[in-house]
C-alpha cells in the first residue's frame, strides 16, 4: 500500500508530465505550421522562454515521480511523517509551480528582447528545487 504523500507526488508527477508534454506538442505544432508570432526573429525570447518552461516542467514531473517512488521505497525512515520529507514535498511542489510558471509567464509579454516580469519567479523556483533535493539527499539514511 502506498502512503498518501508518495501517492500525491506520483499523481502530481504524471499529471505534470501530461501537461508539459502537451505543451511540447503545442510548441512543435506552432513550429510546424510556421506561425510568425512564434517563429519570427522578434519572438526569439518568447520561443526560448516557452521551451525552457516545457523542459523544466517535464524535468520536475520526473522528479516528482522519483520522489514518490523514493519515499515509498525507503519506508519508515523517510516516511511522510518525517520532517525532511514534509519539507522536501512542500519545496518540490513550490518549485513545480514557480520554475516552469516563471518561464511561461516570461514569454507571454516580450518587450524587445526582455522577458516579462514573471521571469522573476524562476530563481525562487530554483531555490525551492535545490532545497527539495538537498532535503531528500540528507534525509535518506546511510544504512
Amino acid at each position: 500500500m502506498i502512503d498518501p504523500l508518495p501517492r500525491r507526488h506520483l499523481k502530481q508527477g504524471w499529471t505534470l508530465l501530461l501537461l508539459f508534454l502537451s505543451l511540447g506538442i503545442l510548441l512543435e505544432a506552432m513550429h510546424g505550421f510556421k506561425l510568425g508570432w512564434y517563429l519570427d526573429v522578434s519572438n526569439e525570447t518568447r520561443r526560448l522562454m516557452w521551451r525552457l518552461a516545457h523542459a523544466h516542467g517535464v524535468l520536475l514531473a520526473l522528479v516528482h515521480i522519483a520522489f514518490g517512488l523514493t519515499v515509498n521505497q525507503i519506508g519508515p525512515s523517510l516516511a511522510s511523517g518525517s520532517r525532511w520529507t514534509k519539507r522536501a514535498s512542500r519545496a518540490l511542489t513550490i518549485a513545480s509551480l514557480l520554475l516552469p510558471g516563471g518561464f511561461l509567464l516570461g514569454g507571454v509579454i516580450v518587450h524587445e528582447a526582455d522577458p516579462w516580469i514573471g521571469i522573476l519567479l524562476v530563481p525562487l523556483g530554483a531555490l525551492a528545487l535545490f532545497f527539495a533535493v538537498a532535503s531528500v539527499a540528507f534525509g535518506i539514511p546511510k544504512s
